[in-house]
C-alpha cells in the first residue's frame, strides 16, 4: 500500500469533496457506513473538533513535504476548511465556562442531544475542541488560540479531577474508574504543550502518566491496562472490571511515546515509575495478543482480560450492553492505531515482534477496510469483515483516525519528520 497516495487521493480527496460546509462551515460527519449517504447534518462537536486537527497538521505536514504530483489537497484548502471549523466552534460550542456544548445544527446553534440533559455533556467533546485548537494554533502561530485551547483543557481536566466530567454518549458506571480520561488527557495536555509551552500543561500531562501507570496497570500483570477498574471492593468479578480494549490500550501507547518525547515531565513521570521502552512494547504485544481474532484475524472490539469473548457479573450498564453487544465488530479505529503503535514503537526501540506485528495488521488492514479508489474505508465491520450497517459510538462516519494515523506512518517514515516539541 502507497500510504501517501492512499491518503491524498483516497481518503483526504473524500472527505475534502464530501464534507465541507461551504455556507456555514464545519464538516458533515453525519454519513452512512458506506459514505453514500448524508443522514444529518447536524456537527457533533467532537468530530468537529477533530476536523480542525486532521486539517492543520495535513498542513504543516505539507509544508515540510509536498503532497503527491496531481493531488487537489493543498495547504491553502487545509487551513481554509481547518480556520473555518475553528470559528464556528468559537461561536457556538465554547461556553463561558470553557466546556464545550455537544452537539449544533448546521448553523452552529448548540442544542440538547436529549430533553434535559443540557448541553455540555462530555469532556471528549471539550478535549477534542481544545485538540484541534492547539495544532491550529501551532500551525498559525496564533497565540491567542493557544491560550483557548489551554483553558478548555484546564476545564475538563478539572471535572475529570473531581468526577463531575460527563461522558456521553456512555456515563461511566460510579463505581468504576475510566482509561479513557487520564488517556484524553494525556493526548490532548501534551498537544497543548506543544502550541504554549506552559508550565500547566506540562503538569497536566505528567499527572495523566502517574494516573495511568498507577491507577490502570494490572497489580497481577504489569503490562496488562485495565479499561475499567474497579473503585471499590465487591465488583472484581463484573464484565466491566474483566473487559479490555485492545485498541484503547494501543492508541494511548503511541500517545504515552509523543508525551515523553515532547514533555521533559512526562518523561520523569514514566522513570519515576521504574517504566520505560521494555514495559511500553510489553504492554503493546500483551494488548495484541489478547485482541487478535485467531479465526477471522483483525482485531476485536472487546476482549476478556483472560481472552476470548467478555465475561462477568452483570450490572445493567449502558456501556456494559455496548461491549457485549459489539464486542467482535472490526472497527476502522483500533487498526488504524494499532498500525502507527507497531510501527512506531518498532521503529523507535528496535522490537522484532512488534515489527511483526505492523505487518500483519498491514495485511489485514488493507485488505479489508479501504472502500476503493476515491474512497475512504467502510469503518464497521463485522467479525468476518464484511459491512455492517450500525452505529457503535457516535452517529457519524470519522474523519480522524483513518487520516490521522497514515499522516503519523508517513511522518515516521520520512526525512522531514515533524519534531516533538
Amino acid at each position: 500500500m502507497d500510504l501517501r497516495k492512499h491518503l491524498f487521493d483516497d481518503v483526504l480527496a473524500w472527505w475534502l469533496t464530501r464534507g465541507p460546509d461551504d455556507q456555514y462551515g464545519g464538516v458533515f460527519t453525519c454519513w452512512d457506513n458506506h459514505g453514500s449517504r448524508l443522514l444529518s447534518t447536524d456537527k457533533y462537536t467532537w468530530s468537529q473538533g477533530r476536523w480542525v486537527w486532521l486539517l492543520a497538521a495535513t498542513a504543516d505536514a505539507m509544508r515540510r513535504e509536498p503532497a503527491p504530483d496531481g493531488s487537489a489537497v493543498t495547504v491553502e484548502r487545509c487551513l481554509t476548511e481547518a480556520r473555518s471549523t475553528a470559528r464556528l466552534l468559537r461561536a457556538g460550542a465554547v461556553q463561558p465556562d470553557h466546556s464545550t456544548v455537544y452537539v449544533t445544527d448546521r448553523t452552529g446553534a448548540a442544542f440538547e442531544p436529549s430533553p434535559g440533559s443540557g448541553l455540555s455533556t462530555s469532556v471528549f467533546a471539550d478535549c477534542f475542541v481544545a485538540l484541534g485548537f492547539a495544532r491550529l494554533a501551532q500551525v498559525d502561530r496564533d497565540e491567542e488560540l493557544g491560550a483557548l485551547a489551554e483553558l478548555i483543557l484546564l476545564s475538563a481536566a478539572g471535572r475529570i479531577d473531581d468526577g463531575t466530567a460527563r461522558t456521553d454518549p456512555y456515563p461511566v458506571h460510579p463505581a468504576f474508574a475510566s482509561f479513557a480520561l487520564p488517556m484524553i488527557q494525556l493526548g490532548t495536555a501534551t498537544e497543548v504543550y506543544q502550541a504554549t509551552g506552559s508550565d500547566a500543561s506540562a503538569q497536566m500531562t505528567a499527572d495523566a502518566v502517574r494516573t495511568l501507570v498507577g491507577r490502570f496497570r494490572n497489580a497481577d500483570d504489569r503490562a496488562d491496562l485495565c479499561e475499567q477498574p474497579p473503585r471499590q471492593d465487591g465488583f472484581a468479578d463484573t464484565l466491566l472490571a474483566r473487559h479490555r480494549a485492545p485498541g484503547h490500550a494501543l492508541e494511548c501507547l503511541w500517545f504515552l511515546v509523543h508525551a515523553i518525547n515532547a514533555v521533559p515531565a512526562a518523561a520523569q513521570a514514566l522513570t519515576d515509575a521504574e517504566l520505560g521502552p521494555e514495559w511500553i512494547c510489553e504492554s503493546a504485544r500483551r494488548s495484541l495478543a489478547l485482541g487478535w481474532d485467531d479465526e477471522h484475524g483483525g482485531l476485536l472490539r472487546y476482549a476478556d482480560a483472560d481472552g476470548g469473548p467478555p465475561r462477568g457479573r452483570l450490572l445493567d450498564d449502558p456501556y456494559e450492553r455496548l461491549v457485549t453487544e459489539t464486542w467482535d465488530t472490526k472497527l476502522w479505529w483500533p487498526h488504524a492505531e494499532a498500525l502507527y503503535t507497531t510501527a512506531l514503537l518498532s521503529t523507535t526501540y528496535g522490537d522484532a515482534d512488534l515489527s511483526r506485528w505492523h505487518e500483519r495488521l498491514a495485511r489485514y488492514t488493507f485488505s479489508v477496510f479501504p472502500a476503493g479508489p476515491g474512497q475512504e474505508w467502510i469503518q464497521i465491520r463485522d467479525r468476518a469483515g464484511a459491512p455492517l450497517d450500525r452505529t457503535v459510538a457516535l452517529p457519524v462516519k470519522d474523519p480522524f483516525h483513518i487520516a490521522r494515523a497514515l499522516l503519523l506512518l508517513i511522518d515516521l517514515e520520512s526525512p522531514h519528520r515533524r519534531p516533538a516539541a
